[in-house]
């Protein structure tokens, strides 16, 4: 089995190889690194990806907009990055839609560590498929990984505010409860606490 240093490395020299410069290399590496740590077929994705693109290298993507659609198909590298280096003003936008975007496995880790940037969870919504991802902690799907398509249609990607999933009762509720636990303080506790007491000698 290889080591996530190995799948890093050759992921990075790989994509080097098919023409990405050192620096966007870097970025794919760490990207198939955390698509293999969530079992998921990030080498087996990049590597059908960058058989396609040998030569035919893709344009990068000028400005990521509320709405992208491009004459060509969209490259989820270029995509990725750009997402990566502007998280923090793109979360703005809340709703984000790209059409046609190729191997959209290999934007998800980008996302998943564009929402560990901006510490809120991003959903992703991927045709008929579903993910959500939680500041590059946990990474959860509907999509089977045999079903991994070479082109998405639509890929919409989601902002999510942090909040509680409980209510403001039920909490309320709980820390009642918790308070069962305080101990009334007493004479006795007061004299067997920490500290000199009336028998210290000293």
């Amino acid at each position: 089995m290889m080591s996530f240093s190995e799948i890093e490395t050759v992921s990075k020299r790989a994509s080097k190889a098919i023409g990405y410069s050192w620096g966007i290399s870097e970025e794919i590496g760490k990207s198939i690194r955390i698509l293999e740590m969530f079992n998921l077929p990030g080498i087996s994705t990049l590597n059908q990806y960058l058989k396609k693109i040998k030569n035919n290298h893709p344009k990068k993507l000028k400005n990521i907009l509320k709405i992208n659609k491009s004459d060509d198909e969209l490259c989820p590298i270029y995509t990725g990055v750009s997402i990566l280096d502007n998280c923090n003003k793109l979360e703005d936008l809340n709703i984000i839609k790209f059409f046609n975007i190729n191997y959209p496995l290999l934007i998800i880790p980008f996302l998943s560590r564009s929402s560990e940037i901006i510490n809120k969870p991003i959903h992703v919504i991927l045709d008929e498929g579903k993910y959500i991802l939680n500041s590059n902690k946990t990474i959860l799907t509907n999509i089977e990984k045999s079903n991994n398509s070479k082109i998405s249609k639509e890929l919409t990607i989601q902002f999510e505010e942090n909040k509680n999933l409980f209510t403001d009762t039920e909490w309320k509720e709980l820390y009642k409860l918790s308070e069962d636990t305080f101990v009334p303080e007493t004479d006795s506790l007061k004299n067997s606490a920490a500290g000199a007491g009336l028998t210290d000698n000293d």
